[in-house]
């Protein structure tokens, strides 16, 4: 069982999820663990969350589509829902915001699904992670979106070093 430290953040709604050990990942070992399942799967704390992400993308940026990649579709939801409020630019015939998440093949190459594609050909698309560390599940969604002809708005994430 692993020993979680819950700790504040400059948000009172907003805390983090802490382990120390030593973690390995396909890509890197951590010397800490952040949890942030609760982030990803409470409404509060994932509107908290697309509330705090929303500011980098306010009044000047372009958003169609967020494709939510590490199980981020209730704060794609959220963050959705905040840039489709007064004062954010939206140039979907719709006006409104796809939420998309991809599939991985068995070599963690990105591919959407045919009745996917067209949400991301030709949109705007803010890609969502809930974290970066190497960069390289980041890369792989900047080459799917660039693959299936969307244009990257912008990349965010709950927890990034």
């Amino acid at each position: 069982m692993i020993n979680m430290v819950k700790l504040p953040t400059s948000k009172s709604e907003l805390f983090l999820r802490v382990a120390k050990g030593h973690f390995a990942t396909s890509h890197s070992h951590i010397n800490y663990y952040i949890d942030v399942t609760t982030q990803k799967s409470r409404l509060s704390e994932a509107k908290a969350v697309a509330k705090e992400l929303v500011s980098a993308y306010q009044h000047s940026t372009i958003v169609d589509t967020v494709l939510c990649l590490d199980g981020t579709q209730v704060i794609g939801t959220c963050l959705a829902n905040e840039l489709t409020k007064d004062g954010f630019t939206n140039m979907n015939a719709h006006k409104t915001i796809y939420i998309v998440t991809p599939e991985y093949t068995s070599g963690s190459q990105i591919i959407l699904r045919d009745n996917l594609a067209p949400m991301v050909k030709g949109k705007h698309v803010l890609i969502l992670a809930a974290s970066i560390t190497t960069g390289y599940t980041i890369q792989a969604a900047v080459e799917a979106v660039n693959y299936y002809g969307g244009i990257v708005a912008g990349l965010s994430a709950i927890f990034g070093r």
